[in-house]
């Protein structure tokens, strides 16, 4: 699998999310048609250039929880209006962006 592309293909997706929504990894993954590749989607993650200003706070785990050692993450995703549980994760139910159903619909 080329990295590059593959990456590319990542940020293309990340770079749609709209604010205030959320996918996780393995949504991503899903979306670009590797649904086995959730931490390959980490690792592009990580690895984003900088000078894309992709929103990369917008993509968390599949339970909600943020990036370790990123805390302007929250921060991030609080201005835009995304909801969180008492236990500090995303909540999913009501942030997650849910492209499936806006492209069927």
């Amino acid at each position: 699998m080329d990295k590059t592309s593959f990456g590319e293909e990542v940020y293309s997706v990340v770079a749609s999310i709209p604010p205030g929504r959320v996918l996780t990894y393995g949504q991503i993954a899903y979306l670009i048609g590797k649904p086995q590749c959730s931490r390959m989607v980490g690792q592009a993650m990580h690895n984003a250039p900088e000078g894309q200003n992709l929103p990369c706070h917008r993509v968390v785990n599949s339970q909600g929880r943020l990036a370790p050692f990123w805390p302007e993450q929250r921060e991030l995703l609080e201005k835009e209006g995304t909801v969180f549980k008492k236990n500090g994760c995303v909540d999913i139910k009501a942030s997650g962006w849910e492209i499936l159903k806006e492209v069927i619909s």
